[in-house]
């Protein structure tokens, strides 16, 4: 059976159009293969502010495994045990949040490699191994895992060299709304000051030669942070686009101004 990493493929492939996703806020299985079906090139299943546990990742994985689209796990702290529970679970493509040090991001890779690359705990049946019909795939899993570790404050921009030199670290993944609350712009990451640092991140990132991605709040945001040279990033997530059209239908309904989300307002 293919265990082959698309995500991992596409963000490294430069003629390729820039991959496109969306944030899984609803822990629904349902909306998440729906979601899936709507041409989104990927989905972030996000267990750091979403009370996901593993066993509703699984359910979540096997949706979006159903569509076109591939799964992003952003897990809720850089943790070994989480980690060989998200891979176990059937994640590719894990994303660890606030990872400030090359140090943090040498732990990051290794917990999602096999020995002797990583530290990953072995397990011979698990739907990773899609229940261990993979041949091999104690072999194969560390070349087809995707490790981005998530940079969300000035000072993790600053080491973003160093960060990425980081064997086994895949790719890496601004946090704008985190970077502009470091940096005392709290909810609008439009200030020019953020703006700056989330441009020079990418101007880094291409120097250092590896993929760097976002999420904006709209698509002209990340029209924007894909002109700064972004090679994936994600817009919105299921929930705001959900919500969003149904406080523009009502407005329209009711004849009044639609609500401004405390989300969108600074953007």
């Amino acid at each position: 059976m293919d265990i082959a990493n698309r995500f991992k493929s596409w963000i490294a492939d430069a003629d390729r159009p820039t991959p496109l996703g969306t944030w899984l806020m609803s822990a629904a299985p349902s909306t998440a293969e729906a979601m899936g079906y709507c041409g989104f090139d990927f989905l972030v299943v996000d267990m750091e502010h979403v009370p996901i546990e593993v066993s509703d990742l699984a359910n979540i994985l096997r949706a979006v495994g159903c569509t076109p689209a591939d799964a992003v796990v952003r897990l809720a702290w850089n943790d070994q045990v989480l980690v060989k529970r998200v891979l176990d679970a059937g994640a590719q493509t894990v994303m660890l949040p606030f990872v400030q040090t090359a140090e943090e991001a040498k732990a990051a890779a290794a917990y999602t490699r096999y020995p002797p690359q990583g530290i990953r705990g072995v397990a011979a049946v698990h739907r990773g191994s899609k229940f261990g019909r993979v041949a091999d795939y104690l072999k194969k899993a560390n070349a087809e895992v995707c490790t981005i570790v998530q940079l969300e404050t000035p000072e993790a921009i600053e080491r973003l060299p160093e960060i990425a030199a980081v064997e086994g670290i895949d790719a890496l993944f601004v946090g704008p709304g985190d970077l502009s609350a470091a940096m005392g712009h709290i909810g609008n990451i439009a200030h020019p000051e953020v703006q700056a640092l989330i441009e020079k991140a990418a101007r880094d990132a291409r120097a250092a030669g590896k993929p760097i991605g976002i999420v904006g709040p709209n698509p002209d945001m990340v029209r924007r942070f894909i002109g700064y040279g972004y090679n994936y990033a994600a817009v919105a997530s299921d929930i705001a686009m959900m919500t969003g059209r149904a406080n523009d239908w009502l407005a329209d309904l009711k004849g009044t101004q639609p609500v401004v989300a405390a989300s969108q307002a600074a953007y």
